[in-house]
């Protein structure tokens, strides 16, 4: 079924801006703070906090049973939960350790959303994030999640001197792996029937990056 997301469980934060407006804001680093005024741009991309105007979208490809298979939620997935998510979200660049972060992925040119990058602060570890990705089914196969995931890259490791940024995915879920090994992130774990969910046992893969590979990876140093 192709690029469908990457394993997350999704958490609710704290109240989120609209995202028709840009806002600038302050990340959450211990180390260092930048401003940072939001949306996120690539070539034909936008990457802002998922807004009201998204939630339709954002439902219908989460209740795609393709979309929804390798991720945390139901094809059941409901509006009341969509707008349960927007309005919880943090205000912040980014989030509070514990906390998620709700990017919507739209067209530069068009507006359409294409599907959501989710941002994950963890608990224990300062300046460590997680990262997790779903495209709706059309937006599938063009590149896009490469070309966002890139970007949420270079915005975690400069604007909010990251030390680490991981992600998860279902071990049989081939086309996530090679997206991630083709940002330059490396696998580092497996762990078997770590998840019982749906009915089944389920195998994560784990991936990372950390800030020093990242700039050797940007300088050409390092070849994956």
């Amino acid at each position: 079924s192709g690029v469908a997301g990457i394993w997350h469980n999704w958490l609710i934060g704290a109240p989120i801006n609209d995202a028709s407006s840009p806002t600038t804001i302050r990340t959450h680093s211990s180390s260092t703070f930048h401003s940072m005024t939001y949306p996120l741009t690539t070539s034909r991309l936008s990457i802002a906090p998922l807004g009201a105007d998204d939630a339709a979208g954002f439902v219908a490809y989460r209740q795609d049973p393709d979309v929804a298979r390798w991720q945390g939620w139901e094809p059941t997935y409901s509006d009341v939960e969509a707008a349960q998510l927007i309005a919880s979200q943090p205000s912040s660049d980014l989030p509070d350790r514990g906390g998620w972060l709700q990017l919507a992925i739209h067209d530069l040119g068009s507006g359409k959303l294409q599907g959501d990058v989710a941002v994950h602060a963890l608990t224990d570890l300062p300046d460590t994030f997680e990262l997790g990705i779903t495209l709706a089914p059309a937006s599938q196969h063009q590149g896009i999640a490469t070309e966002v995931l890139k970007r949420m890259l270079d915005h975690l490791f400069t604007a909010a001197n990251a030390h680490r940024v991981t992600a998860n995915c279902d071990a049989r879920n081939s086309p996530v792996a090679r997206l991630l090994r083709g940002v330059g992130m490396r696998k580092e774990s497996s762990q078997i029937d770590v998840e019982f969910f749906k009915n089944e046992w389920i195998t994560l893969d784990g991936y990372a990056i950390l800030q020093a590979e990242h700039a050797a990876q940007s300088r050409g140093a390092v070849h994956l």
